[in-house]
């Protein structure tokens, strides 16, 4: 037996650093993400989807946010799957997944509201999901304890489903905290977990999966863009478990000192080799510093700045290298260009916008060698 675990899709969700037309697109990927798992789960043969929580981001979201990804799920009526609610989406009187209710969502999309077991295929007792059901953002005590007693057919595969942390990821460490041994102690054949944002194994049988969309610069080497397939021998053997792609954007962080126009051509060539394939899938956040005369920091606004800030999804200095110029630069220029660039000069040492200004004024003019 197979199943795909997923998690932390936050449909929805708002990326305040991004301009209007890359957070649509960001939005958008979101949504895209749940047809590339459920093909994934079809082509790996995974009998069921486990959708680990936060498929909302928010707990009150618009009516057409809250239908999206209910018909994406429709869409492949011979994938079922199973769905918690998350800390950002609890289940409570007002929340998404009471109006989900009241909506009726697709034959093929079970909504785990109650700690009550379910069979993971309708008409099949071979395996049974176990949920764990948030009702606030943030509840005292470990969410899974009813797994424990939950009852299934002896030899049937146990499937436990819930939305926490087991190390502590927030900052209540208190809440949603989940027994790192709860696979052990639950007799389940497989733990899926959902809220840290990347993959990680806690044990043999217990997994985070990650979102399967990446979602922020600082996730590190496990920052999501996965699913997890799950093989099952037998509802005692240990699962086999493997990391499927189905993420789209490539989120990067870069930090680099540049002095000399060299250094500026091979951070370009460095940054152009994040995905040489697609450029459009990369989202950086670049920290620079050093200092570059005027000729250099034209080409570090011509390469990096305008270049890659075109060819990437999303460029976002956090620093800037400064510029340097000597009385014999603007001796170059004439008449008004050069009283102006006299002026930005005066402010480039502590305005990065003014330095980008005199580099600029001073390429126009063909001041660069």
């Amino acid at each position: 037996m197979r199943v795909l675990h997923t998690s932390d899709w936050q449909i929805g969700k708002t990326f305040r650093f991004a301009d209007d037309d890359t957070l649509r697109v960001l939005q958008d990927e979101r949504l895209e993400a749940i047809g590339r798992v459920a093909r994934a789960a079809r082509t790996h043969g995974a009998c069921a989807v486990l959708v680990a929580g936060d498929i909302y981001d928010v707990e009150i979201p618009s009516d057409r946010t809250l239908r999206q990804p209910m018909e994406r799920m429709r869409q492949f009526p011979q994938v079922q799957w199973h769905l918690i609610p998350g800390n950002h989406d609890p289940h409570t009187p007002e929340g998404p997944w009471a109006r989900l209710r009241d909506i009726g969502v697709p034959d093929n999309v079970t909504l785990h509201l109650e700690n009550q077991r379910s069979p993971l295929v309708p008409g099949s007792e071979e395996g049974w999901v176990l949920p764990a059901v948030l009702r606030h953002r943030h509840m005292m005590g470990d969410p899974t304890t009813a797994m424990d007693d939950m009852p299934t057919p002896e030899g049937a595969l146990r499937l436990g489903l819930a939305h926490g942390s087991v190390t502590g990821f927030g900052s209540d460490d208190t809440a949603n905290l989940i027994a790192p041994d709860r696979a052990r102690r639950a007799g389940l054949g497989y733990l899926a977990l959902g809220d840290w944002h990347g993959y990680r194994a806690i044990d043999a049988r217990t997994t985070y999966s990650g979102t399967p969309e990446p979602d922020g610069f600082d996730r590190g080497g496990d920052g999501g863009g996965h699913a997890v397939l799950v093989s099952f021998d037998g509802p005692q053997a240990l699962p086999v478990r493997e990391m499927i792609p189905v993420g789209r954007f490539r989120w990067h962080r870069a930090r680099a000192t540049l002095t000399t126009g060299s250094e500026v051509e091979a951070l370009e060539a460095h940054l152009r080799g994040l995905d040489p394939e697609d450029l459009s899938r990369v989202l950086l956040w670049l920290e620079a510093d050093g200092a570059l005369g005027l000729d250099d920091f034209a080409l570090w606004d011509e390469r990096i700045v305008r270049g890659l800030g075109s060819a990437f999804r999303l460029l976002r200095i956090g620093s800037a290298p400064t510029v340097t110029s000597a009385p014999a630069d603007i001796e170059r220029l004439s008449g008004a260009v050069r009283g102006a660039a006299e002026r930005l000069r005066e402010r480039a040492s502590g305005d990065e916008h003014a330095a980008a200004a005199l580099a600029r004024l001073f390429a126009l003019a063909g001041g660069r060698a």
